[in-house]
């Protein structure tokens, strides 16, 4: 099999690992030295064309990590603003090697704030863990003060004025991260 349909067909990446496996580790290196693959992260590659598209895939760049904030806001419709990289969040305690490419923003949450609203979707054809609504409009109020605060407010006015908005949802993920009190203050000053 050659390494391109291989990489093709499984997700847009190949490790070196899986490459060894597959007795496709010299046509790796081939392919690489010409620049049709490149190395996303140590052991990691991928076709140079399908870094174009605008998903990844999110598990194999940085395992474990969920999509949140611009990236999840953009996904939902909840904000006009474009993602300049995209944004993942990991657990606090985890140390992430990140790849030169595509750009990511690593996000550090406490372990209960990290599970908290976790769903996976298909996006692009990868299988992607995302932070659901709920939890990405919490994340808008939290960060309010980094990303500004006409933008949390979009986040939240867009959210509130959505049919399938689940406000005990968000007012029990605002609980859980403390933010019930500043929660309540945006949403009376919105309605």
């Amino acid at each position: 099999m050659n390494i391109k349909e291989y990489i093709s067909q499984n997700g847009g990446y190949i490790s070196s690992a899986e490459a060894k496996e597959k007795s496709l580790y010299n046509q790796l290196l081939y392919e690489v030295e010409k620049g049709t693959i490149v190395r996303v992260r140590q052991g990691i590659y991928a076709l140079n064309e399908g870094l174009a598209k605008p998903m990844v895939d999110v598990e194999r760049l940085v395992p474990g990590g969920v999509l949140c904030a611009y990236s999840a806001w953009s996904h939902y419709g909840l904000t006009t603003q474009i993602p300049l990289s995209y944004c993942i969040a990991i657990e606090r305690s985890r140390k992430v090697t990140l790849p030169e490419y595509p750009p990511i923003e690593l996000f550090f949450l406490s372990k209960n704030v990290f599970e908290l609203g976790v769903s996976e979707t298909v996006i692009e054809g990868f299988q992607v863990k995302i932070y659901d609504m709920e939890k990405s409009v919490c994340d808008a109020v939290k960060y309010r003060n980094r990303i500004g605060i006409d933008v949390s407010s979009e986040v939240l006015r867009n959210y509130l004025s959505r049919k399938d908005s689940d406000i005990t949802r968000l007012y029990a993920y605002a609980n859980a991260m403390r933010l019930g009190k500043r929660m309540d203050e945006l949403v009376k000053y919105m309605i």
